[in-house]
């Protein structure tokens, strides 16, 4: 009999061994209705999965079929649906900016257009529209590709950009028709309906961080002299804890050398999977194994006391990265070598 952790796979590995099992045309068929990023993701789950068990195989396609069959009113509430699954998957954080995207960007066609383009050719589609529009087609779009997008621009216009993605305060759909008439050159207006949550403080600052550095430093400093508070709200939100999972693995090292045993304990118990791996893998076998058993055998904490445990490492990392010990790779920063 199977044992209960070889049967444990999530998100995108289910997804993965779900599109090997239907097949070449199938899977295909499936893969149209995605987007690029999650193309991506799965594409590249399925190219490194080996050794998929018949069990876990089995696991996989009894709990899809069991889906299905719960579902007896397929498209009726669909969007509070998708705004309670994706909110309970990721968390109202991760998921508010995806469930915009989703839910507005269905009917849309210019817009998922440019999800597949590279940065160059969006930045000359888009290049001649008010800064305005630029930025709520900044916001719409992943910050990776934004980020790769507005280092395009001019560094006169960068920071106009940046801004006003910082100050955007929703987006109301009639305005998705507007984005989605950009290739045709058409706009519509704004009708008096409910803003969603696209664009903000945030977005910027997730942009920012994957902007190269040398950018990034020039669009800070010219929007602290505009704006000093803004400026500070984008910093505040520029690097958060789960971006330690794009500093090297050198950075890793040094940043444990300085965290007590303790206070990573603490912080990782808001951690997900992936950031978790990428600490023990940088860790000796021996001190992996604990801190593995450490987090099994944790009594329940504060979701303060964890917050604030992660704040203290990114002080720490913010620090060794001032001081030149660190490359933060989530802001754009230069590695060593």
């Amino acid at each position: 009999m199977a044992d209960e952790a070889e049967l444990k796979v999530k998100g995108v590995e289910r997804a993965a061994i779900l599109l090997l099992a239907l097949g070449e045309q199938d899977a295909a068929e499936i893969l149209k209705h995605m987007g690029p990023k999650e193309v991506q993701d799965v594409g590249m789950m399925m190219a490194t999965m080996t050794n998929v068990s018949t069990a876990q195989m089995e696991n996989v396609m009894g709990s899809f079929v069991s889906t299905l069959k719960g579902e007896t009113s397929l498209g009726l509430d669909s969007d509070d649906y998708i705004r309670n699954m994706l909110t309970s998957a990721l968390g109202a954080d991760k998921a508010g900016g995806m469930i915009d995207r989703i839910l507005l960007g269905r009917d849309s066609k210019g817009l998922e257009q440019l999800k597949w383009l590279d940065a160059k050719s969006v930045a000359e589609m888009i290049r001649l529209e008010h800064p305005q529009i630029i930025a709520i087609v900044l916001s719409f779009l992943e910050p990776d590709q934004a980020a790769d997008i507005i280092a395009v621009f001019s560094e006169n216009i960068r920071t106009d950009i940046l801004m006003r993605v910082a100050t955007l305060e929703g987006i109301q759909p009639s305005a998705l028709q507007e984005l989605d008439a950009i290739l045709d050159k058409q706009f519509s207006g704004a009708g008096n309906t409910k803003s969603t949550g696209l664009g903000g403080v945030k977005a910027a600052a997730s942009i920012l961080n994957l902007v190269d550095g040398v950018i990034e430093s020039k669009i800070m400093d010219q929007i602290t002299g505009i704006d000093q508070e803004l400026s500070q709200e984008i910093q505040d939100n520029m690097f958060v804890f789960e971006n330690l999972i794009d500093v090297d693995d050198r950075g890793i090292q040094t940043l444990l050398r300085e965290v007590a045993s303790e206070q990573l304990l603490l912080a990782l118990r808001g951690a997900d999977d992936l950031l978790k791996e990428r600490i023990f893998k940088n860790m000796s076998k021996r001190a992996s194994e604990m801190l593995r058993d450490d987090l099994e055998a944790a009594q329940p904490a504060r979701l303060s006391d964890v917050e604030n445990a992660q704040k203290d490492i990114l002080s720490v990392t913010r620090r060794l990265a001032d001081s030149g010990e660190i490359s933060l790779g989530g802001s754009g920063g230069e590695e060593f070598v």
